[in-house]
């Protein structure tokens, strides 16, 4: 059998005279929507294959559908002689502009073989003329495709061999998806060795000497790999030490590579290329000459086959000397080399001499976390979720290295200044700290990468009015690291009388594959987050006296800050006499709570629009049907409209008892109650991994300790498949004047067949729906069942994933300007246009 390996992305040319088995071999070898084939292209703009004037058309509308194609990410088969240059060219600058690698499978049988084969198809034989001179530009064509452009060239040159040939995927070199990690990604290190091995012995790796006490390898005790970002090479005092180790490290498997431009230029050094022998590579050729031509040979072999660029943990991870952006991930051309190891450059240059490069990190929104070094920053920062790792050791700096996956930094200072920088490296003082915010980072139309939703996008108008409210109304960003998510409705009720019913809920879920759920009851309150600080700890940049917050939807505080600080001192108390500060190994805690009674913070509201709409209900109403009971006793047929209103006078009463059940006085804290039911966070850990049973468990042993300040949230766990148990609870808890219900996955975070998986359906009771509707709604409940829900539901998943993403890089470390992105988007979200009673 004849093997043809080929890169499982690339553009595949076949090459062949008509006659040869293309069509053939591409069907047989090749999925059906992998073959582009022209005569189909033909038959497509002319409805005739065979149409030769058609043939440009046709060859547009081929480079079209094959663009596409390799936007995605899909191998691709061009079914066409491509016995011209020009053709073949074409193939070529396809693959180069997307940058995958073009390859050449040429079927060069014998001209008598194509000939017969030829006029064997009837109607859509070619002239025998024409046949033999694409035979001809074939075979002429062989020996130069390399030359052309193609990356590999297969040739099969007999019909035994053609119908042996088997094609074999490959992954490109950059493509170790496979490797898991965990890792240990190294910054720059420009021959700075003893900075290198104490960075390694500080991250728990273990050197290995040659006889002559060189460092040879580093083993890590517990299987961790280190990644070198490129530029080992170069103005430092032992670049052969430095390449020493890392050659023997990715030999021995402990480590991983990727070229920076110094070692793109010193291969060419060695390799006697006429370069420009600055910016420390002089310092490299003369260290290596000292070492010999065969050591010299070793490092030429070893940074020649370095990959630009490593895609790895499953797509998650990708490094890269100078970075990536998205489009390039898992890509293979000479332009994806050149980013990698330069960056985007404009072409002009600074006043130091150096290239002026275009801030890619800036405009970043892939999924996947890119690592890089090459412009050397005195502090690492995330912009966008990438970080260069390039902190300058060689000018005095640190060497740097971030533990993946879990983003802790590992820091070593340099020993001196080895190498006087063009541009003077600037100090931490001027570099941006992590607590300032910036108007950039939030205006105009934006996207945040999350990691269990993908890309969210706010539009600009919705970042504007959410900057109205953050900078008026809320509390300082550093007491807002998380804003809950709104709530999605449950699917309209079929059953009549009733708008809302946990059967929807239910079935809501089993859909989306969940089996187990929680249906938790609805507190008469508003939605609170808590985050509290055990005694004797600061929040970062907190002033002194403050100890926590106590914040809305919105970001606004329920209390000044002395009531406040009351209120967290019994909540804190609460922690500590239930053990969690311990137990969670935790100097702070946060919570998803609901703030009891409703009126405490919606007096207002319910003063100006719902107690004056029953007050003005219940006194006119009866008024109106004492006159129109005389009127029927006079004789005149109104008992329609008699009946009517006194259904509304009805309607009036419930929807008053309604509103009043959320209402209780209270006299500074006396008579508030918070309603904890999730810990979403505490340092180092986020708690979306649990289920609702250990966050209510925890809950529990909190409302033990202080009843009177925290209230218990009742629960009952459900078999979506057996939900008449959730049924009668809802009802019971509607009937005795309760809001309803919110239905949960049991486990939690929930990711199903169509991707992440809502965290809850609230299902609201009958007379409830009376304040959000209007004391009549249900005379017009068939109108209200004509309902939308696709926007909210939408909006409520956007949201929640935002939530997470923004816990997630609160308990990672990472800067407050970070962690304030996904909370203003949630913010911002709320400003779209969606009905407020879903």
């Amino acid at each position: 059998m004849t093997a043809l390996e080929i890169p499982e992305l690339s553009l595949v040319a076949l090459v062949g005279a008509s006659g040869s088995g293309k069509s053939t071999f591409a069907r047989e070898r090749f999925g059906q929507y992998e073959v582009v084939s022209s005569d189909a292209c033909r038959a497509m703009v002319s409805d005739d294959e065979t149409d030769q004037d058609a043939t440009k058309d046709a060859f547009e509308v081929l480079g079209f559908v094959v663009g596409k194609r390799l936007d995605r990410g899909r191998l691709t088969v061009v079914d066409a002689t491509n016995a011209q240059r020009d053709a073949r060219k074409h193939v070529v600058e396809l693959a180069r502009a997307h940058d995958v690698l073009p390859v050449a499978i040429v079927l060069d049988l014998p001209l008598d073989e194509c000939l017969e084969r030829n006029r064997g198809r009837g109607d859509r034989a070619l002239p025998e003329r024409v046949v033999k001179r694409q035979h001809d530009l074939v075979r002429r064509a062989v020996g130069g495709l390399a030359r052309e452009g193609f990356r590999q060239v297969h040739v099969l040159r007999t019909v035994e061999e053609v119908e042996s040939a088997t094609i074999t995927r490959t992954r490109l070199h950059n493509d170790l998806r496979d490797e898991h990690g965990p890792f240990d990604v190294v910054g720059d290190v420009h021959g700075c060795r003893s900075e290198l091995e104490s960075l390694l012995e500080r991250l728990g790796y273990v050197l290995v000497r040659d006889d002559a006490g060189r460092p040879v390898d580093a083993v890590h005790p517990e299987g961790r790999k280190v990644v070198f970002l490129g530029d080992l090479v170069d103005r430092g005092p032992d670049t052969p030490g430095v390449l020493r180790l890392a050659m023997g490290m990715t030999a021995a498997g402990h480590a991983l590579a990727v070229p920076g431009n110094h070692e793109h230029k010193l291969v060419r050094a060695l390799g006697g290329r006429n370069v420009q022998v600055s910016h420390g590579l002089e310092t490299s050729l003369a260290q290596l000459e000292a070492e010999g031509a065969e050591f010299s040979a070793q490092v030429r072999a070893w940074a020649d086959g370095l990959v630009s660029h490593l895609v790895l943990d499953d797509g998650r991870l990708v490094v890269a000397h100078a970075g990536l952006k998205e489009a390039y991930h898992g890509r293979a051309s000479g332009r994806v080399r050149s980013f990698a190891l330069y960056g985007d450059t404009t072409g002009e240059t600074d006043e130091f001499g150096l290239p002026v490069r275009y801030p890619w990190a800036d405009e970043y929104r892939g999924r996947a976390m890119v690592l890089y070094g090459h412009t050397p920053t005195p502090v690492p920062q995330w912009v966008n979720n990438t970080m260069c790792l390039d902190t300058g050791v060689v000018f005095g700096g640190h060497l740097t290295a971030l533990r993946y996956p879990t983003k802790e930094l590992v820091q070593v200072p340099a020993e001196q200044v080895w190498y006087e920088p063009a541009r003077p490296f600037l100090v931490p003082e001027q570099v941006r700290p992590d607590d300032v915010l910036d108007i950039e980072d939030v205006l105009g139309r934006r996207s945040v990468e999350t990691r269990h939703h993908g890309r969210v996008t706010i539009d600009e108008e919705n970042a504007v009015a959410a900057l109205e409210v953050m900078s008026r109304f809320a509390l300082h960003p550093r007491w807002v690291p998380y804003l809950p998510p709104t709530m999605a409705p449950v699917a309209t009720s079929p059953l009549p009388g009733v708008l809302e019913h946990p059967a929807e809920a239910f079935s809501a879920f089993a859909a989306s594959g969940v089996t187990r759920v929680i249906c938790e009851e609805k507190h008469m309150g508003s939605r609170a987050t808590l985050l509290v600080c055990r005694d004797g700890f600061r929040w970062s940049g907190a002033p002194d006296g403050e100890t926590g917050a106590v914040w809305t939807r919105t970001g606004r505080a329920f209390f000044d800050r002395p009531l406040t600080e009351v209120f967290l001192a019994g909540v804190r108390a609460a922690v500590t006499r239930a053990g969690l500060w311990e137990e969670l190994g935790t100097d702070w805690l946060l919570l998803d709570a609901e703030l009891l009674p409703w009126s405490l913070k919606a007096a207002p509201l319910l003063r100006e629009q719902y107690a004056a709409t029953g007050a003005a209900a219940r006194a006119m109403l009866p008024s109106a049907v004492s006159s129109l009971e005389a009127v029927a006793g006079r004789g005149l047929e109104i008992g329609d409209l008699l009946d009517r209103t006194r259904r509304r006078v009805e309607d009036a009463g419930l929807f008053v008892d309604a509103y009043r059940r959320y209402v209780w006085p209270t006299d500074g804290l006396e008579g508030v109650q918070l309603a904890p039911f999730q810990v979403l966070a505490a340092a180092g850990a986020t708690f979306h991994d649990r289920d609702h049973g250990w966050h209510l468990s925890v809950i529990d042993r909190l409302v033990d300790a202080d009843p009177a300040l925290l209230r218990t949230t009742k629960r009952l766990e459900v078999d979506v498949a057996e939900p008449q148990p959730g049924i009668d609870w809802w009802e019971e808890l509607t009937a005795a004047g309760g809001e309803g219900m919110v239905v949960k996955p049991f486990a939690n975070l929930v990711h199903g067949r169509r991707g992440l998986v809502q965290p809850g359906l609230k299902v609201r009771g009958r007379e409830y729906l009376r304040i959000i509707y209007g004391p009549e709604y249900t005379q017009h409940l068939d109108r209200l069942k004509v309902r939308s829900l696709g926007r909210k539901r939408g909006l409520a998943l956007r949201e929640y994933a935002l939530g997470l993403e923004s816990l997630d890089r609160l308990v990672a470390g990472e800067p407050l300007w970070r962690v304030h992105e996904p909370v203003f988007a949630v913010l911002a979200l709320e400003s779209e246009p969606v009905d407020p009673r879903l």
